[in-house]
C-alpha cells in the first residue's frame, strides 16, 4: 500500500508535464501556421526578394511553384513565430530551473534570437548574391543556366538555417566559459584545430567549389575570434 502511494504522485506529476508539453507543442505549431497564413498573403514579393540574386528560375514539374510557395510561407511563418516558440519552451523548462539557471537563459535567450536572425541577413545579402554571382559567371553561350525553383529554394533554406546556426558561435564559447567546459587559453590552443573543423563543415555545407567554401569560412573563423574574446571577458580563473 505504501509502495502505491508514492508512486501515484510520480505518475501524476509526470502526465501533468507530458499534458502541459502537448498543450504549448499544439500553441506553437498554431503560431507557425497563424504566421505562416499571414506571410502567405506577401508571398509573392517574398519570392521576388529570395529570386533576386539569381535573376530568373524555372521550375519542372507542375507542383514545384506551389511547392516554392508553401516552403517559403512556412519559413516565414516559422520565424515570424520564433518568439512565441521561444516564449512557450521558456514557460514549460522555467518551472525546474534555478535561479541562476534563470538568470542565464534570460540572457542567452534574446542574445541567441538575435544572433540568428544576424546570420539569416549575412547570408542573404552577403554569401548568397556572392555564390550565385560566382557559380553563373561559368555560363556561356553554350552552357546557359536553368536553375530550378525546387533546388533554389532548397539552397536559400539551407543557407540562411545555416548561417543562423553558425552565428550562434560566439554565444556558444561563452556558455561553455561560464559552465567551466572552455577556457580562452584552450580556446587559443585549439584555434587550428577549429579551423580544420571551420574548413569541413563549410565543405559540407556549400556547393561543391573552394570559393564559397572560403565564403562561409571566413566568416566562421571571425566569429570563433569573436568568441574566444567574449570568453576572455567572461572568463574566472
Amino acid at each position: 500500500m505504501t509502495k502505491t502511494m508514492s508512486v501515484r504522485p510520480k505518475e501524476a506529476s509526470f502526465f501533468d508535464h507530458l499534458d502541459e508539453l502537448r498543450g504549448r507543442l499544439i500553441k506553437s505549431v498554431l503560431a507557425v501556421i497563424a504566421a505562416g497564413g499571414f506571410f502567405y498573403l506577401f508571398i509573392d514579393q517574398a519570392l521576388e526578394i529570395i529570386i533576386k540574386p539569381v535573376g530568373r528560375i524555372v521550375f519542372t514539374s507542375p507542383g514545384d511553384a506551389f511547392t516554392a510557395r508553401v516552403m517559403l510561407a512556412f519559413l516565414g511563418g516559422f520565424f515570424l513565430a520564433l518568439p512565441v516558440i521561444l516564449f512557450q519552451v521558456w514557460r514549460f523548462v522555467a518551472g525546474g530551473l534555478k535561479e541562476h539557471e534563470i538568470r542565464y537563459i534570460r540572457f542567452f535567450g534574446p542574445c541567441s534570437l538575435v544572433l540568428f536572425f544576424f546570420g539569416g541577413i549575412f547570408a542573404y545579402f552577403v554569401f548568397i548574391p556572392i555564390s550565385v554571382r560566382f557559380l553563373l559567371s561559368f555560363s556561356t553561350a553554350s552552357i546557359v543556366p536553368m536553375i530550378t525553383i525546387k533546388n533554389y529554394m532548397s539552397f536559400v533554406v539551407t543557407m540562411l538555417l545555416a548561417f543562423g546556426v553558425i552565428f550562434e558561435l560566439p554565444l556558444i564559447l561563452m556558455f561553455l566559459t561560464k559552465l567551466g567546459i572552455a577556457t580562452p587559453e584552450f580556446l587559443v590552443q585549439k584555434r587550428r584545430h577549429a579551423i580544420v573543423i571551420i574548413l569541413i563543415v563549410s565543405a559540407f555545407l556549400t556547393p561543391p567549389d573552394c570559393v564559397t567554401q572560403l565564403i562561409m569560412a571566413a566568416p566562421l573563423m571571425a566569429l570563433y575570434e569573436a568568441g574566444i574574446i567574449v570568453s576572455k571577458l567572461t572568463y574566472r580563473g
